[in-house]
């Protein structure tokens, strides 16, 4: 007897989006649609609302944990370091977008440099020029 998968939990975008879609179901639904739930041995489901809702929160860039409290521990931060994912790409979380304040379809030009990778946003005014000549 062969088990199904359980597909990864959405994060991110995708999560709010899902949520979104899934607007008339209970909280514990929607966790449990969104892939936020454990089969026990018993062949139980358990939805876990904690991780659930950590990470809505989390994709929804709300920051819940004062900054002042220098000397404490906080909950997550921006680490300002990001891993290469198993498909070779680098993912800029939305947490440095937001505070950016980035817009969907901004752009920028990369430049690599000996050990390290510069983004440098494109202005409309640039292109705007580049285009007139």
């Amino acid at each position: 007897m062969a088990k199904k998968k359980k597909p990864e939990p959405l994060v991110g975008e995708e999560l709010v989006l899902k949520v979104k879609e899934l607007g008339n179901l209970t909280k514990e639904e929607k966790a449990r649609e969104c892939g936020y739930y454990t089969v026990t041995k018993n062949g139980v489901e358990r939805v876990n609302m904690m991780k659930f809702l950590n990470a809505l929160i989390d994709a929804e860039g709300i920051e819940l944990d004062s900054k002042a409290n220098g000397n404490g521990r906080g909950g997550r931060s921006a680490s300002f370091r990001i891993s290469v994912q198993s498909n070779g790409n680098l993912l800029i979380g939305s947490a440095y977008t937001k505070q950016m304040n980035l817009k969907p379809g901004e752009e920028f030009e990369i430049t690599l440099g000996r050990k390290h990778i510069h983004l440098k946003q494109i202005e409309d005014s640039e292109e705007e020029v580049a285009e007139a000549s």
